[in-house]
């Protein structure tokens, strides 16, 4: 009984500490902090979170195999929709655990991957986090709980991406066209 309180805490404890690095991701990604805070600050946090958050994974992860309460072989946590247990939901949670892994991988070889290939496989966690999200909400069994916290991470990575987009929309809105002439 103890580990299934601990699978679930944990995935809890990803979920928000992955919804931090989402936002955190989302308003620095134009290479501004929202803060009064160097850049260099809020992208070491980020960095930092994303580290932690796949601590708290692995344990989640750790814990989901060797609770004996249902069969979930370590093989089901890599492999999506093999699972003898709640496949689908299972297999989701494979799924943005394998995105991660691109992610982590990705990022330890950055500097010999170069930006424009880091940048394009650091778009997987557009798709990830929402997929770990449908997951959670999904293979939870404590679902009141496990809604609200969806519900509230979805909401501040929803603000997250609505104050980058419009910081977008401003830019490209004052823009000046370059004409190669004078006016």
């Amino acid at each position: 009984m103890t580990l299934w309180f601990a699978t679930r805490a944990l995935g809890l404890v990803t979920l928000t500490l992955f919804s931090t690095v989402m936002v955190l991701g989302l308003l620095t990604a134009g290479r501004r902090a929202p803060w009064r805070q160097p850049a260099f600050v809020i992208t070491g946090l980020h960095r930092s979170l994303a580290l932690l958050s796949v601590v708290f994974l692995g344990l989640h992860i750790a814990t989901s195999v060797l609770d004996d309460f249902v069969t979930i072989r370590w093989v089901d946590a890599v492999v999506p929709f093999g699972a003898a247990y709640r496949p689908f939901w299972l297999g989701l949670g494979a799924t943005a655990l394998d995105l991660i892994l691109a992610l982590v991988i990705t990022s330890l070889l950055r500097t010999r991957l170069g930006l424009r290939t880091w940048r394009a496989v650091h778009w997987l966690a557009y798709a990830c986090w929402p997929i770990a999200v449908v997951h959670g909400a999904g293979i939870g069994t404590d679902t009141r709980l496990t809604l609200a916290f969806d519900a509230i991470c979805c909401v501040a990575v929803a603000a997250a991406a609505a104050v980058r987009l419009s910081a977008v929309a401003r830019a490209g809105t004052y823009r000046q066209p370059i004409t190669g002439g004078t006016r």
